[in-house]
Parts: structure tokens; sequence; C-alpha cells
């Protein structure tokens, strides 16, 4: 049997590695400036890091998470049916999102401490969903997010969307092309009334809502607004909205913040109906669309202002978002825009003769030690398939070793485009290949 990769993934291959990398270097270039040091933290934690995080109400941990056991676990897993005897330590998840595992990071690290500064760190990752596979969402994806943990003005939430705003800019999306929801989903003191208002919403209109949204409604009735199902869309049109349940603290917060993003120039559509999927979110929310992509929101994110304490902390705000990379590429594509930078130029080193060879190995290892990617033949190919393989690597130069060349202290290059060819002196080899690369 051939191996195959798992269903849901995909290998990130030429342009699709290349976009990737592009992808990291943009967030690199737009939230350096503001501070933010990239962080990597394990694929696998504590079953509980994302549990108490992320909550059990959430799909992400009651349908989607993969569970992780050692084989000695896992067969005792089976034996008892069920993971009640394992320790804390021995049920594991791989990341299903960056948010929780930064947190415990900065908890268990005590990064920071009563009266530091605020801790700000970016991180690009592999994340994990058991999720039915479909366009732009796979069981293993990619995203690139931030946490600002330490500050609550609402001028980092600002910020942080104003960030996201850019990073969406460089990447090559014109920005009238996408569309940014805001809106407030409360906090501790306002938001429990507005979920039981929610909640006998729902409970007066079961007869009208799907199997699902009737069980949202003890367990998640917010989710409730997410409902793909028409008739629950409609439904909850009538719905009471969490901006006019507002305590006096959150709504002061929320004008703020969009005075702050109308300050800057950042256009906003204010959503009362968007909730984000994770229970930690507080106050702040916002989300990015891309109409017409056909791949629905490619990034979002809003503050949780109690998720240090659920991880064990001590009570520290917070706020971060997340893109994914594989829903921005395909919304790059649908707008026409090529996400993946053009491959790096190449010089291949050919020979004319086998006895050659040892003079390609030397030229070969001077032009990479000066940073030029430089290939060769390493199958005793003829010159004229050297050449062809070259054509195939996209090689822009190719520099032929031959006898009489190099007994005259030369070596020839040729362009691969034009075909224009010159003799260059073998001692300015590395000088002659970068300016004709240029």
């Amino acid at each position: 049997m051939q191996a195959q990769k798992a269903e849901g993934t995909r290998d990130l291959i030429g342009r699709d590695m290349r976009a990737w990398q592009r992808m990291q270097r943009v967030a690199a270039e737009v939230f350096e400036p503001y501070g933010f040091d990239a962080i990597e933290t394990p694929a696998i934690e504590q079953l509980d890091v994302f549990v108490h995080g992320i909550g059990t109400s959430t799909d992400v941990v009651r349908k989607e998470m993969f569970r992780v056991f050692s084989g000695a676990n896992f067969a005792r897993v089976l034996e008892d049916g069920t993971d009640a005897k394992l320790k804390a330590k021995q049920r594991l998840a791989l990341r299903p999102e960056g948010t929780a595992g930064v947190v415990r990071a900065v908890v268990e690290n005590n990064l920071v401490p009563q009266g530091a500064t605020p801790f700000k760190a970016y991180y690009a990752e592999a994340m994990f969903r058991g999720e039915r596979p479909q366009k732009g969402r796979l069981r293993q994806f990619h995203q690139v997010g931030i946490e600002w943990l330490g500050a609550s003005d609402p001028a980092a939430d600002a910020e942080c969307i104003i960030m996201l705003m850019e990073f969406y800019r460089r990447l090559g999306f014109d920005l009238s092309r996408l569309r940014l929801l805001i809106n407030s989903m409360g906090d501790p003191a306002c938001r429990p009334a507005y979920r039981d208002a929610v909640r006998s919403f729902i409970l007066d209109h079961a007869d009208e809502m799907c199997d699902e949204c009737r069980e949202r409604a003890e367990i998640n009735p917010l989710r409730a607004f997410d409902c793909k199902n028409e008739r629950c869309h409609e439904v909850m049109q009538g719905a009471p909205l969490m901006r006019d349940n507002l305590c006096d603290e959150c709504r002061d917060h929320y004008e703020q913040v969009k005075r702050y993003l109308d300050a800057a120039g950042i256009a906003y559509v204010e959503d009362p109906t968007l909730v984000r999927g994770l229970d930690y979110y507080t106050r702040t929310v916002f989300e990015v669309e891309a109409p017409g992509a056909g791949v629905g929101s490619i990034g979002g994110g809003g503050r949780y202002d109690g998720l240090v304490e659920l991880e064990g902390g001590k009570p520290t705000p917070g706020v971060g978002f997340a893109v994914g990379f594989e829903r921005a590429m395909l919304a790059l594509e649908a707008f026409g825009v090529d996400p993946a930078s053009d491959a790096p130029s190449c010089i291949y080193v050919a020979n004319a003769g086998a006895e050659l060879r040892g003079e390609v190995f030397a030229l070969c290892a001077e032009l990479r030690a000066a940073g030029l990617r430089t290939e060769a033949d390493y199958q005793g190919r003829s010159l004229k398939s050297q050449f062809k393989q070259a054509d195939k690597l996209g090689a822009a130069l190719i520099a032929v070793i031959g006898g009489d060349e190099l007994a005259a202290g030369k070596v020839k290059v040729r362009d691969m485009v034009s075909h224009d060819e010159e003799l260059v002196d073998r001692s300015a080899i590395v000088e002659a290949v970068r300016r004709l690369l240029s």
C-alpha cells in the first residue's frame, strides 16, 4: 500500500511553502515594530490547558480537539473505558488554537509579574482540529497570531485591530475588499444576564430551532447566532442583543475602541450578533471577512481578560488575534493576487567533463559560502543534460567549467534567458554572479 498523508492535511511544497514563509516574514515586519517578539509553544499540551481556557461548552473541546495518549495509556483507557484514572499530565491534546498555550507559558514562567511591562508575543504555528475537511478548513492548518497580556487600555484593542489590517495590506489585500466586523461581548458583570436572556429566547422558540441550537441553549446559547441553519438564522434576528445589555464600563470601553479606530481611519462594521467560538472572550471581539472569496472569515480575535486566571495565574487582562494561513491564501488567490514570493535566483555550475567534477565541487562551495543559491549535477549527466537540468530548476545563470577556460583562469557564465555569455575571471566569480543576478 502506498503511503498517503492523513485526511485533512496537506504538504507545503514549493509555492505553498514560500507563501507560508512569506506570511511569517510579513508577521515579523508588522508586529515587531509594535514590540512583539516571536514565541513557540508545544504542539502538545495537557488537556486541561485547553479545557480551562477554551471552555467545555465549545465545539472545539466537545467535538474537534485531538486527544493524545501514549501506547500504554491508550491501552489503559480502552480497558477502563475512561481516562479518569490517568493523571492530568497523562491527558494530552494537540493544540487546536494558539492563545491558551501562550497564556499557559506566561503563567508558568511568570512573564507578567505584578507591575511588570505587558508581555507581547507573536507566533506562526500549526494547529489541529478534527473537523470535516473542506475548502479552507483542514485538520492540520496554520495560523499567525499575536497575544498581548497585561494591557487593559482600549487602545490595546484598537492597536491589535490596526496591526491586523496592516498585516493584510502587506500580504497583498486591497483593504476595500475586506470587511472588518466588531462587537462587544460584555464581561462577567453583564454577560451572564445576557446569556440567560438569549437562552430564554431560544427556549421560547424551541419549536422553530434545530436540535443543535436547542442543545446550545443549555450549554452555550450565544453560539446560536452562528448557526448555519437558515430558519435558525431568521429566528435569531429577533433575539436580544449584547449592545443593549452592556454595563457602563463595557459600553465605555467599546466606545473608546471605536474612537481610536475612527482616529486611525480604520473602516469597520458593527455587528451586534458577532460572537467568537471560544468561551474566554470578553468585551471587544472582531473578525475579518473577504466577501466574494468563498472562504468566510480569514481571521479575528478579541479581548480575554479572565483567561490568565483560568490557567492558574493572577488577574491579568489580555487581547490578541489569529489569522488562518490557508484561508488567507485562498482569498488572495480569489482576488487575483499571488500569495507566494518568487523562487530565489539560482546559479547552476556545470562541467564539460567528469575529470572537472572536483572544480565544480570547489566552485559550488565558494558560491554557497557567499550566500548564493547554487546547484550542480550529482548524477553523471552529459553537458547537454546538465543544461536541461538547469532549465528545469529555473536557474538564472549557468557557469560552465571547461578545461581550456580553466587553464586560462576563466569560467564561462551564460544567462539562461537571453543566452548571452561572458568569460569571467575564476578569482572574481562571486562578484560577477552577484552582478549578473541583480
